[in-house]
Formats: structure tokens, C-alpha cells, sequence
């Protein structure tokens, strides 16, 4: 068999940004990955317990979606922009009011007491 020309699969990358601790409940924290800001809200109870969106906020440019209140509108969970009150869905990054935004979503796990991000 000739392995030059095998196709190799990419590796699932994963990196710790924080430990577990550092999560608040129902709330977010702004973590670091690659140079970039990525809010982490930690919901227990909920099925899905762990969410990693982009931190910017498309519609103010600031970084402020990790101070962004948590809820439920539609049948979805949802960040509330601080800035202009914009409602984003944490498991996809859309916003419910204006399909013209969205936030980047990246994968998040709880491995080993740290909270780690799939890196693509």
C-alpha cells in the first residue's frame, strides 16, 4: 500500500482556555483562544450545559457578549447583547432579530477540571 497518496483526516484539536472553576453558574466569562475573545456561558441543569460564542458584539463592535444576561425567547436559549438588547441563540449564533448578524459558535467540553475549545 502506498501511503504518499492516503488522505489524512484532521485532528480533532482541543484547547484549554480556563479550568471548570472558573465558570460561573448561569452567567458568562471571557476567556482567550487564538488571539481572540470567546465568551463562555455554563448553564447546569440545562441539557446542553456548556456554550463558547464570540465575545463582539456585530451590531456595536465592543466586546461585551460575556456580560450579556441569559434567557429563554422562541423556545431557544439566548444571550442578550448588553449594548442594544439583540438576542443570540447559543447553540447556533444567530440573532432572532436580524438575520444579518451572527456570532462565531465554537465546540466547548469539560475535560479533566479544564474547559477546553475544538480548534479547527
Amino acid at each position: 500500500m502506498n501511503l504518499s497518496n492516503a488522505v489524512v483526516a484532521p485532528q480533532d484539536i482541543w484547547q484549554s482556555v480556563c479550568r471548570v472553576d472558573d465558570l460561573i453558574a448561569d452567567s458568562g466569562v471571557v476567556v482567550w483562544l487564538d488571539g481572540e475573545q470567546v465568551a463562555l456561558f455554563y448553564l447546569p441543569g440545562q441539557e446542553q450545559t456548556l456554550y463558547a460564542v464570540d465575545n463582539r458584539d456585530p451590531r456595536s463592535g465592543a466586546n461585551v457578549i460575556g456580560r450579556g444576561l441569559i434567557g429563554s425567547l422562541q423556545g431557544e436559549l439566548v444571550v442578550a447583547a448588553p449594548l442594544y438588547k439583540q438576542h443570540f441563540s447559543l447553540r447556533d449564533g444567530r440573532c432572532l432579530e436580524d438575520a444579518g448578524q451572527r456570532l462565531r459558535v465554537w465546540q466547548v467540553r469539560m475535560e479533566g477540571g479544564q474547559v477546553e475549545i475544538r480548534c479547527f
